[in-house]
This record gives C-alpha cells, sequence and structure tokens, in this order.
C-alpha cells in the first residue's frame, strides 16, 4: 500500500508577495533604492550543479524561483516602484534546462510592476539608480556590492549633469529580517504543511528501525517521505547518529550500522515551497528504552515540555533557555552526573559539559530563521503572536572515565516546532511520537 498523501496547500498569492514590498518600501527614504539579488546556481562538478534553492531574501520579495535575476526597489518611480531583471528567453537553453519566464512572464506570474531581461540590465540599471542618494542592499552578497560600486562611480560622472550624488549605501538585511520574523496566514498554512511532512517521515523512520539497519537507510526513509509528500527534499543535512555518534551536534555522516540496546537521534525536517519543518526525535533501535535510557530521556523531556509550555506572547527565548538549563541541571544532578546545588552548577557552567547549544531558533524560509534574538544587549526580544521557533533540549553524555558507564555515550535531543498564537502557542510538529510509552507503542506494533 503506497504511503497516504497529504493535502498539497496552496502558494502564496503574488498580493501577499506586492504587499511585503510596500511595506518594504514605506520603511525607505525617498530617494532611496535597494537592490536584492537573487541566488546563482553553483557548480557542484564539471558541467552540473547543484539543485538551485533561491536566496531567501529575494524569494520573500518576489517569489521568483529563477536563478541569475536581480530585484530594483525604486520609491516614487512613477514607471514602477519595483523592477526586476531576469534571465533572458533562450530557446536553446529552455531546450536543456527548462522554460524560463522571461520579462513578460515575471509581470504576469509575479506581479512585478516592469521586468527586464538580462541582456538589457548593463543598459538599464545605470539610469534606474541614477539619482537615487542611497542604496539599500545586502552587504554579505558581493554582486550587491558590484552594483553599488558602479552605481557610485556612474552618479560621480553624471554630478558633472548636475545629478544628486550617491551618498552611500547600508544594510538591507535588518529591514527585510524584521518582516520575515513575524509570518502572514500563509506563510504558517506552509510551515505547518512542512511540519506535517517531517512528521510523518520522523514516524515512518521509527516504524522501520531495527538492529542492523545503517543510519543511511533510515535517512533513506526519511528523505524518501518528503519527496513522496511534494517537499523539495531536506530543509538541511540529515543527522541520523546511533549510539554514541548521537553525541556528536551535527553529525551527518550517517554511515554506521545500528546497534540494539542504544539511542538513535534523527535531526531531519522537509523543505516545502522554501519554508523548513525541523524535527529531533531520540528512540531505542530495538523498540524499548533501558533504565539508563529511560531515565535521561525523561530528564530531556520533562525540560521540552515545561519549555514548549512557556512559549507565549510577552515571553522571552533567554528566559525559556534559563529554564531548560535550571531543569536539566537538577536532572543531572539527580541521576549523578553531575554534584552540588543547582545553582552552582549553573553558576560555574557546569552543566555545559553535557548541553553544549541554546534551546531555541528562528524558523521560517531558513531552518535557522533571520531576525535577532536581542533588541540590544541588555533586552530580549518578547515572542509576539505569528513568530515561530523550535524548542529543542538536549543532553550529550561523554564517554569519561568518571561518568557511571550506564550513561557513557547516550545522546538525547528532543525538538519540536512552535508557533506563537494570540493566547499561547501551536506545536506544529505534535503528530510524532515524543513521550516514552507512545514511542516504544509504535515501535513494538509497528
Amino acid at each position: 500500500m503506497l504511503p497516504e498523501l497529504l493535502p498539497r496547500p496552496a502558494a502564496i498569492a503574488p498580493a501577499e508577495y506586492r504587499q511585503r514590498r510596500e511595506a518594504l518600501i514605506a520603511q525607505l527614504p525617498a530617494n532611496a533604492a535597494l537592490v536584492v539579488p537573487s541566488a546563482a546556481l553553483v557548480t557542484r562538478s564539471h558541467d552540473s550543479e547543484y539543485a538551485f534553492r533561491q536566496q531567501s531574501d529575494f524569494y520573500y520579495l518576489t517569489g521568483i524561483q529563477e536563478p541569475d535575476a536581480l530585484l530594483v526597489v525604486l520609491p516614487g518611480r512613477e514607471a514602477g516602484q519595483s523592477v526586476v531583471f531576469c534571465q533572458d528567453r533562450d530557446a536553446t537553453m529552455e531546450a536543456w534546462t527548462g522554460r524560463r519566464l522571461g520579462a513578460q512572464g515575471v509581470e504576469a506570474q509575479h506581479g512585478i510592476d516592469q521586468a527586464f531581461e538580462n541582456a538589457q540590465r548593463e543598459e538599464l540599471l545605470p539610469d534606474l539608480l541614477a539619482g537615487r542618494e542611497l542604496l539599500y542592499l545586502p552587504l554579505d552578497n558581493p554582486e550587491a556590492l558590484n552594483i553599488a560600486e558602479e552605481a557610485l562611480a556612474f552618479a560621480q560622472a553624471g554630478l558633472r549633469r548636475g545629478k544628486p550624488a550617491l551618498k552611500g549605501w547600508l544594510d538591507s538585511r535588518p529591514l527585510v529580517h524584521e518582516m520575515r520574523l513575524i509570518k502572514s496566514p500563509a506563510e504558517i498554512t506552509l510551515l505547518r504543511h512542512a511540519a506535517a511532512i517531517s512528521a510523518k517521515a520522523h514516524t515512518r523512520a521509527m516504524r522501520v528501525c531495527h538492529p542492523g539497519l545503517s543510519e543511511y537507510q533510515l535517512q533513506a526513509e526519511l528523505e524518501h517521505e518528503f519527496v513522496w509528500q511534494g517537499a523539495s527534499g531536506p530543509a538541511y543535512s540529515t543527522i541520523v547518529g546511533g549510539g554514541v555518534n548521537a553525541c556528536v551536534l551535527h553529525y551527518i555522516e550517517n554511515s554506521d550500522t545500528l546497534q540494539a540496546d542504544t539511542l538513535v537521534l534523527i535531526d531531519a525536517g522537509a523543505e516545502f515551497d522554501l519554508y523548513a519543518g525541523d524535527i529531533t526525535r531520540t528512540f531505542p533501535v530495538n523498540g524499548r528504552f533501558n533504565d539508563a535510557q529511560r531515565a535521561l530521556y525523561q530528564v530531556v523531556l520533562d525540560a521540552q515540555e515545561r519549555a514548549v509550555h512557556a512559549v507565549k506572547p510577552g515571553a522571552t527565548l533567554a528566559d525559556i533557555h534559563q529554564g531548560v538549563v535550571r531543569d536539566l541541571t537538577a536532572g543531572l544532578i539527580s541521576l549523578g552526573l553531575l554534584e552540588g546545588d543547582v545553582q552552582a552548577c549553573i553558576d560555574d557552567e557546569s552543566y555545559r559539559h553535557f548541553y553544549l547549544h541554546s534551546t531555541s531558533h528562528w524558523l521560517g524560509l531558513d531552518v535557522h530563521d533571520v531576525g535577532t534574538y536581542r533588541l540590544d544587549e541588555e533586552t530580549p526580544r518578547l515572542l509576539t503572536e505569528g513568530m515561530v521557533v523550535t524548542i529543542e533540549p538536549g543532553l550529550y553524555i561523554p564517554c569519561d572515565d568518571d561518568i557511571p558507564a550506564a550513561y557513557r555515550g547516550i545522546g538525547i535531543r528532543i525538538e519540536d516546532d512552535v508557533l506563537v498564537t494570540r493566547d499561547g502557542h501551536e506545536v506544529l510538529t505534535s503528530a510524532v511520537p515524543k513521550r516514552i510509552a507512545d514511542i516504544e507503542q509504535l515501535m513494538v506494533n509497528k
């Protein structure tokens, strides 16, 4: 029997991308311009490329999925405030690599005010930017910086013709990233779908897991489900770490054989319409937790569930993280992995021998999504309706001689995707089990 297909949600409408550009324009000075390049194809080897993935800010503002494009935003321009340069229509190239939008397609399908093909870019772009006193651009993008340098040279030459001087440029990312931090209803729908696909994949992995299977075979089960459900593939490199490999936070070799009486940690999420799912589950390879695994897992689970419960408007990720640190530290002391008072172990950071990372990150178009976590050095950002975060505490026990043998080499992380709602939160990834009894029941009855 073929796996059940989830209903596919609607794509974000062109009108929403236009609204985003208009909201951005409202933040720009009248005599400014903004340029955002798309991603380019990246060579994998010789004449083959990596699968194309659009640059997230460009996609957020346009919805265009083609490489080698450029968005130019020009406040107050009568002929249109948003201009896109795109790949030229080319019958020979399109026979090899697929149909291109062309200028007419960009305007018709994506609601861009005016579009030109790249063959006209060298001629038209300087005039579009001429007279603009300030440029906004992503300062980490070499192509955008080259455009700024050329615009400056063109403006200096234009001074002789009485044009205003280009005074300089600023980073566009803080403006765009602040907008991206609050998800629209359409974005939340796509994030729910990415989470649902990810949850089905994790549940599938639990069902098929058994001793003797390789980590990469479990990876194949996950990624098969992603693509079967219409995702483009993984949102990031899939982690399948059996046994001691689970203690390596970004273990992606996935090359070992899964052993009985060990745990396997899976950190994997699907990408759907560029929006990311991000789930981590840890479970016994043979379907049953032993006593040490069960005790350590329960410490992480209790901390994770309390942290999820704390997600609501007005809370801060800093406070949620501190609560997790306290819960994990108390648990480590109760199991004899730390000694002393809870606060003392927090103050001297001895807990960091077992818990190395933060509890949360933003989630959206990027798996570690954009947006600042603090308004300034002293002020953490308050959670607000429409934000999406992960909650992912973990414990990673080294194979040190002074650690009880039963706990050595155990790595556990539990991660869910959580939407901040008006009155609290919604766990987008609740469909995949995480409580001990539920995991064991699923694996025993597979």
